[in-house]
């Protein structure tokens, strides 16, 4: 299976995915921290992939997604966006009942 196909079993199976720099519990740069931070407080489970450890997703998913930064929060398949929108959405109140509304599908 190619990076490409990777990329979109991982978005199709999992509900709520962050591709991140590290891992919720040890974050490998402040923008992943923030974001996994936001996405912990939701009190859901969620997936996550950390890019320092596959390259070639690293590399892949800015193109396939059209989003060159990391981290990257995809929920139901749709591209939600990076550590700004996930921390705005948090603060907003809008975060939350997204993501309970995604896992409860």
């Amino acid at each position: 299976m190619d990076v490409l196909d990777t990329i979109k079993q991982q978005i199709s199976d999992n509900a709520v995915i962050l591709y991140m720099k590290g891992s919720p519990s040890a974050p490998q740069c402040g923008f992943s921290m923030r974001a996994s931070q936001a996405l912990m407080a939701c009190g859901q489970r969620f997936a996550y992939v950390d890019i320092l450890s596959n390259p070639d997703i690293r590399s892949e998913l800015p193109k396939f997604a059209n989003w060159p930064t990391f981290p990257q929060l995809w929920v139901k398949g749709e591209l939600i966006g990076g550590c700004d929108i996930i921390t705005e959405m948090h603060e907003k109140g809008e975060l939350k009942p997204l993501i309970d509304a995604a896992v409860a599908a």
